[in-house]
């Protein structure tokens, strides 16, 4: 399960579109704060005119010039600055969005791992109870042809055990859909990993002991939450930047270059020259544009609040119902291992009490299809158990380690 988890956490396209979302949120900081120094471009021309015979005689004029041109627009009303805000506030939250990609990645990963153990108990427990049923069969047609008992019994033993025969096509169905979702969470082809997995193993065991913390905890843990509060971060800075749109802004552009009507007089120290320019420019009348551009971002800065509210009451629900889950699982397991033990005692005595001609058949019939459910069972509610402790790990926000400060089998919320 490591392994194929760590192999997820190289190849998973999931977290390869996250990483290149980071790599993106770490551009758009760049350009913005850019926004906070001066643009400096260069650019040279050459140019030959002649002009008409009856205008200007015909002459033909070269000009060539070479020029450092340099603009900045002061950040007078804190557009720019509250732009470098939000763009951090992005950066943080698609850095929150991949730790949060990579703990839902070994989530799955580790569900559909306990998913596929699981079906391959289930075939064992169907194999097992098969042969005993065959067994039965092979005791009814002794005794069938001894005239001890009807061929009805016959048809019934060997109707059982084609039973348990049908059920085991579809759970190794599901166990390739297991294996291919799989797969697919680390970036392979359908069928890569079933010669790996062909071993049956066991669904991994459920700690006694748990180590949870507090809710604080928990919502300093959860990368989701951590992201949802950064987008909040980011939409109430770009409403800073929508509201300083709305007033004047200022801008100085200079430029220094040399102008010459040849090539080489372009180092001519009288081919200099400078310009200076300073400039305000003011909205007077929009039909109210830019107060609605201010309104709309608050919008959407109230839309990241309620998202972010969500984000936190979902985190402890989420908290909650896994400790329930694994808590009452814990109990159910106990009293179904119970339950399988005395099915398994119970199915032994009726075998035997029926080859003594003690009971009838139909009593064997029902102790063995009890024995199949109730394993069946016990074995659901093992993997319901591993996978409610993954889903605990994934609401806690991963990162957390075994301990002794909350027993697993207590519900003590």
């Amino acid at each position: 399960l490591s392994g194929l988890i760590e192999e997820a956490l190289e190849a998973s396209p999931d977290l390869r579109t996250a990483r290149a979302k980071l790599r993106e949120a770490r551009a758009r900081r760049v350009v913005a704060d850019a926004g906070r120094y001066p643009s400096v471009t260069a650019s040279g021309s050459a140019s030959r005119a002649r002009s008409s015979e009856t205008v200007g005689g015909g002459d033909t004029r070269d000009f060539f010039s070479a020029a450092f041109d340099a603009s900045w627009e002061l950040d007078v009303f804190g557009g720019t600055r509250r732009s470098i805000e939000a763009a951090e506030a992005d950066l943080a939250s698609s850095e929150a969005s991949l730790e949060d990609t990579r703990v839902s990645l070994a989530s799955e990963v580790a569900l559909n791992y306990v998913e596929v153990r699981n079906r391959q108990i289930l075939i064992r427990i169907a194999r097992d109870n098969l042969a005993s049923q065959s067994e039965t069969l092979r005791i009814t047609q002794w005794r069938a042809q001894a005239g001890l008992v009807s061929h009805q019994d016959v048809e019934q033993a060997s109707a059982n055990r084609e039973q348990t025969r049908a059920q085991i096509p579809a759970i190794e169905t599901s166990l390739a859909e297991a294996e291919h979702g799989l797969d697919i969470l680390l970036g392979k082809t359908p069928g890569t990993l079933h010669g790996r997995l062909a071993a049956a193993g066991d669904v991994p065991a459920v700690p006694d002991q748990l180590a949870v913390g507090i809710p604080a905890d928990t919502l300093r843990q959860r990368p989701d939450v951590r992201a949802a509060e950064r987008r909040l971060a980011a939409e109430t800075a770009r409403v800073g930047v929508a509201e300083a749109a709305r007033y004047p802004s200022f801008n100085l552009s200079g430029s220094i270059g040399l102008e010459a009507l040849t090539f080489g007089a372009l180092d001519n120290g009288d081919a200099a020259t400078s310009s200076l320019l300073a400039g305000i420019t003011a909205p007077i009348f929009d039909a109210g544009r830019l107060r609605a551009q201010v309104d709309i971002q608050d919008a959407v800065r109230e839309q990241a609040l309620v998202a972010y509210e969500q984000a936190v009451l979902a985190a402890l629900r989420e908290v909650e119902d896994a400790l329930v889950a694994l808590a009452r699982n814990h109990e159910r397991v106990e009293a179904l291992a119970n339950a399988v033990a005395s099915a398994r005692n119970a199915a032994l005595l009726a075998r035997q009490r029926y080859s003594a001609g003690l009971i009838d058949f139909q009593s064997v019939l029902d102790s063995e299809r009890n024995v199949l459910v109730l394993e069946e069972s016990l074995a659901s509610a093992r993997a319901s158990g591993a996978q409610a402790l993954i889903r605990l790990y994934k609401a806690l926000g991963g990162g957390w380690t075994l301990a002794s400060s909350r027993p697993a089998g207590k519900d003590t919320p």
